[in-house]
């Protein structure tokens, strides 16, 4: 049997009881680690699961799967992953290939930031579709995902913003020449993400937004503000990776604009709420 367990957003300890059985009892058990990051090394996994844990990087993931899946059949191999095992195309992918080799799959779910994003006040039933913003470069500036967030917008849905993170990557020069020389790993913060989102929607600026940091761990951060307000921060602000942002809809409802107001850096979160979101505030 090959099992996608998912892991949770924090530590070794939040795998479910289910996963932490099948990895107890599996032959092989992998970690895909380029994907997203769980706050604590591979050694703590280890030593809470009493197993040894290999990691599955992007080449063994994508173009080696089999390796992975090497005599799945007959025996169980787990493959970990940080979040929930359907919060990244990849691992439709690597099931998708268990199949085709008649290789019995399982999937263990767990939390992930496509739900544990409800931290922040605002409800999940009223966002739109989720978005990933790469790192630009002098020569790339990719904007898909401006569409998307454009749409959204439209329909007065609120955007989930996922921001890259660049494991074992090379870089051009290295890649071009085929030689194996990875670069430090690299997460892309708010400060980053937000320059971005407002070089592209400049007109946007009273947007209100939040800025989420380590979401359900115990330095959980949440920030809230406009798109102008948030973007004059400092990267220090927001504190140490995995960051996401949210982009609040028109449609907000004033509970979730309350419920907010918590991590609000100032009295504009209300204001620009109830001005341009046309929110009724009963107080403030």
């Amino acid at each position: 049997m090959f099992y996608l367990i998912g892991l949770g957003l924090f530590d070794e300890k939040d795998i479910t009881v289910r996963g932490l059985e099948i990895v107890k009892n599996a032959t092989r058990v992998y970690l895909e680690s380029y994907t997203s990051i769980l706050m604590v090394d591979k050694e703590r996994l280890e030593a809470f699961y009493g197993r040894k844990v290999i990691l599955a990087d992007r080449d063994m993931v994508e173009t080696a799967s089999d390796e992975i899946l090497s005599h799945a059949s007959t025996s169980d191999v787990a493959l970990l992953v940080v979040g929930d095992p359907f919060g990244a195309t990849t691992h439709h992918d690597i099931l998708l290939r268990a199949r085709a080799l008649n290789i019995p799959t399982d999937v263990v779910h767990n939390a992930s930031i496509m739900n544990a994003i409800g931290a922040c006040g605002l409800q999940l039933y009223s966002f739109g579709q989720a978005v990933s913003i790469p790192f630009w470069t002098d020569t790339w500036k990719p904007d898909s995902w401006l569409g998307r967030i454009q749409e959204n917008v439209g329909l007065g849905l609120h955007t989930l913003v996922l921001l890259d993170i660049k494991v074992k990557e090379q870089s051009e020069e290295d890649l071009a020449r085929g030689r194996k020389i990875f670069q430090p790993p690299r997460y892309m913060t708010p400060a980053v993400a937000l320059s971005q989102i407002l070089s592209a929607l400049a007109h946007r600026i009273h947007t209100l937004v939040l800025a989420l940091s380590r979401v359900g761990t115990p330095t959980q951060s949440i920030r809230a503000g406009t798109l102008a307000q948030l973007a004059t921060l400092p990267e220090d602000a927001f504190g140490p990776p995995l960051h996401s942002l949210v982009i609040v809809g028109s449609r907000v409802h004033p509970m979730e604009i309350e419920f907010a107001s918590k991590w609000a850096i100032d009295g504009d979160w209300l204001h620009v709420a109830r001005d341009v979101y046309a929110v009724e505030i009963e107080s403030e």
